[in-house]
């Protein structure tokens, strides 16, 4: 039996974490599981990877304490691993961006690396340890792979550098617009960060995948809450264990075809059972975020990408 590779004598599972598996009855277990899955440090797979995308999701607090997530864009090897530590990152969130002031010598962040083409993703969390003109360097605390579970198959492109001048206009609203509406209701993917609160080594930024066929996300008819469902995972529950510490939360959807980004921030809860739960086919538990604020960037990403095959694991799974 291979031994254990997270180092230190605390769980690899906080408080928040610890609590969602204990309520599934698999506590014990996935203690277990972690301690064998959770490193402090980077495998070479997953460097090699980073340094292999021209694209990198990223979560993080802004200046006032609430949660964004953000895509980065570069050449592949913008994403640089000098150690097994370390991840140096040749990019930065732009000026309209609302973590252009975010990502700053010791500020936590989440990232998350993923290959949409062979549903390869990877999360690599720590802190800021050097920031720059033109990036910045992680030190990771946390990195951990994830399995390709509701993942869309897409060919993913760079497509030259995005503008500057076009990333920093954005249309920001307090409520969904129904532009904005619209972009979340046929999305199929979208990237959430959500974070606990502390200075432990299971703490910090977080940023993860969620998948399903358009139509899982579901908006309020006022704009101000989103509801999407929770499917069967790999029962660590990062992202719901942060929610139960900390319910600010931010979400980003790109659209593939035109180069949008759609971000927004707000407080997220779980909702464990109950007819709205059974009422999606698949469902698990459903998450509603209430929006706090949301930010429309046109063609503010330098990627296009084109769907090859919804994840097999959707089959059945329901839309509102």
């Amino acid at each position: 039996m291979p031994s254990p590779i997270w180092p230190h004598v605390e769980s690899p599972f906080h408080p928040g974490e610890q609590e969602a598996q204990q309520r599934l009855g698999i506590r014990d277990r996935m203690e277990d599981i972690g301690r064998r899955m959770v490193r402090a440090e980077m495998p070479d797979q997953h460097r090699t990877l980073f340094e292999a995308l021209p694209w990198l999701v990223v979560g993080a607090a802004d200046e006032a304490g609430r949660l964004w997530a953000t895509l980065l864009t570069g050449p592949p090897g913008f994403v640089a691993s000098p150690s097994p530590s370390s991840l140096a990152i040749s990019a930065l969130p732009a000026q309209g961006d609302p973590l252009s002031a975010a990502i700053d010598v010791g500020r936590s962040v989440g990232l998350l690396g993923i290959e949409l083409s062979t549903r390869r993703r990877n999360r690599a969390n720590g802190v800021v340890a050097r920031r720059s003109a033109s990036g910045f360097d992680v030190l990771v605390e946390q990195s951990f792979g994830n399995c390709p579970k509701y993942i869309q198959k897409r060919d993913v492109r760079l497509v030259g550098e995005s503008d500057e001048a076009t990333q920093s206009a954005g249309h920001r609203a307090a409520a969904l617009d129904g532009v904005m509406t619209r972009m979340l209701r046929e999305a199929d993917t979208f990237f959430l960060a959500t974070a606990a609160p502390g200075s432990a080594h299971n703490r910090g930024c977080d940023v993860s995948h969620r998948g399903g066929r358009p139509g899982f996300v579901s908006v309020g008819d006022d704009g101000t809450a989103i509801t999407w469902p929770d499917f069967e995972g790999n029962y660590m529950f990062n992202t719901i264990g942060n929610l139960l510490l900390e319910p600010r939360a931010g979400l980003v959807v790109a659209d593939f075809h035109s180069g949008d980004l759609l971000q927004v921030t707000g407080r997220a809860e779980v909702i464990w059972d109950g007819a709205e739960v059974e009422a999606f086919e698949g469902a698990q538990r459903l998450i509603r975020m209430q929006v706090d604020e949301a930010l429309l960037r046109p063609r503010a990403l330098a990627l296009r990408g084109q769907l090859l095959q919804v994840s097999p694991f959707l089959t059945g799974t329901g839309v509102w």
